[in-house]
């Protein structure tokens, strides 16, 4: 059980809409693990002598929330690495998935957990087979996890294909365990139609119908390259509005990528309220394209930033995602301020949260679990320490800090990275297990 807390330091970045620089301030836990105070410490509460009060120089900031990932192909990092997506898809990672077992699964999500705290990412949004093993993973690194088994319908997937019962086994799960569970809510469960191209429409709509039913995220990939929905947009027009006709969009949507949007598709998907998960790093990597952010932003669609999977950017760090999304929307735009550093760091932060839908987790407020992160300033990228603007202090943050910078990091109040070491597992253990699963698979 949490423990209350304060966390004092110099700065505190809480990630409202106004993306405020708070100065000598704390963070306030309490016995459940959520955020009870954020402010300065001349405005805060007293608090009692159980309170457990900690120093930490630098800067406290919400933990980041990694909205796309298919974390546990750690395992497969660097397999097939200069394909494009179908094919790297079809000849290199489905005939390696269909040898994976529910152990090599919870290894490289076990790593993967252990790489995003390591980088200050608490919450992944996960789109992957064998939800168990990711789900029990996830909570014995300590991090948090929207978890999304994968719905799929690929010959090359073998027995991983039959989605009728994919989708009857997450439906079954949720109604078991309950939508959100384990220790600070670490899991939501979700389900995960993997795309328009690789499921049937009757499946979309069975998924639609049964997430509504539950209250269910549905997590798929949508319009990510130009190739891939052709016989979609010949027959709907889009893969957006395929899924609005089918009534996917009446209920909790996170759409993956979002790459070939036309104003129409952008138009239905903010109209429906669902979130975009922008992946700049491994749309790049795959010469997917460049999703139109500064549109989607512009039209009230919730935008988080994904790191897609660890085999195909080929790392876990959403500090580089903030970096491409800024850069990658001042190119497209052809405007220096088309995205400035208080909009990436929110992407990353609040806009994840909204992107799933979710008012717990992406800030330090009142209410929401404290899942934070402590930033060491005392580094070259800090270069007038907490001593300089509001302005610059954001600057140096998005631009020049990085995972390198993460020292702590909680998650429902509970320490789970403390001086970048895990407190939960043997980050030796955990990596050697990964890599003797890795070697196996690379036969």
């Amino acid at each position: 059980m949490p423990i209350a807390r304060r966390l004092r330091a110099p700065l505190v970045l809480p990630c409202d809409p106004q993306c405020s620089v708070l100065r000598d301030a704390v963070v306030d836990i309490d016995e459940r693990g959520r955020i009870a105070h954020c402010g300065t410490r001349a405005q805060a509460p007293e608090v009692g002598s159980d309170t457990v009060v900690l120093d930490c120089a630098g800067m406290l900031l919400p933990g980041l929330v990694n909205a796309h990932a298919h974390s546990p192909m750690t395992l497969l990092r660097g397999m097939g690495g200069d394909l494009p997506l179908l094919r790297w898809l079809r000849e290199v990672v489905w005939p390696a998935e269909s040898e994976l077992t529910p152990e090599d699964i919870r290894a490289g999500m076990r790593l993967g957990s252990l790489e995003m705290l390591r980088s200050g990412v608490t919450t992944s949004s996960e789109m992957y087979f064998s939800g168990e093993s990711v789900a029990e993973a996830v909570l014995e690194v300590g991090s948090r996890a929207v978890i999304a088994p994968a719905v799929i319908a690929a010959p090359d997937l073998g027995e991983l294909g039959g989605w009728r019962r994919m989708v009857a086994d997450i439906s079954s799960w949720i109604d078991a365990d309950g939508l959100r569970f384990g220790p600070g809510e670490r899991i939501e469960l979700a389900y995960g139609p993997h795309s328009a191209y690789t499921l049937p429409p009757e499946a979309l709509r069975a998924i639609g119908e049964q997430a509504r039913e539950r209250g269910a995220l549905v997590h798929t990939h949508v319009a990510e390259t130009a190739e891939e929905d052709v016989e979609q947009r010949r027959a709907y027009g889009s893969v957006p509005r395929m899924l609005a006709e089918l009534g996917v969009l009446d209920g909790r949507v996170l759409a993956a990528h979002g790459v070939h949007l036309d104003e129409e598709d952008v138009r239905v998907l903010a109209e429906s309220g669902a979130g975009v998960a922008h992946c700049p790093g491994s749309n790049a990597k795959l010469a997917s394209g460049t999703a139109g952010l500064t549109e989607l932003l512009e039209a009230g669609v919730p935008v988080g930033l994904g790191t897609d999977g660890p085999s195909s950017n080929d790392d876990l760090d959403l500090w580089e995602e903030i970096q491409l999304a800024g850069m990658f929307a001042r190119l497209r735009t052809g405007d220096a301020t088309a995205l400035g550093s208080a909009a990436a760091l929110l992407a990353a932060t609040r806009g994840g949260a909204r992107a799933l839908h979710r008012d717990d987790i992406g800030a330090l407020e009142s209410g929401r679990w404290a899942d934070v992160v402590h930033v060491d300033t005392d580094n070259p990228a800090f270069v007038c320490g907490v001593d300089t603007t509001d302005e610059r202090i954001l600057s140096n943050l998005v631009w020049a800090a990085g995972a390198e910078c993460v020292r702590d990091v909680w998650v429902a109040g509970e320490p789970v990275l403390r001086d970048g070491e895990p407190t939960t597992v043997e980050r030796a253990e955990v990596q050697e297990t990964a890599r003797s699963a890795a070697k196996r698979i690379e036969g």
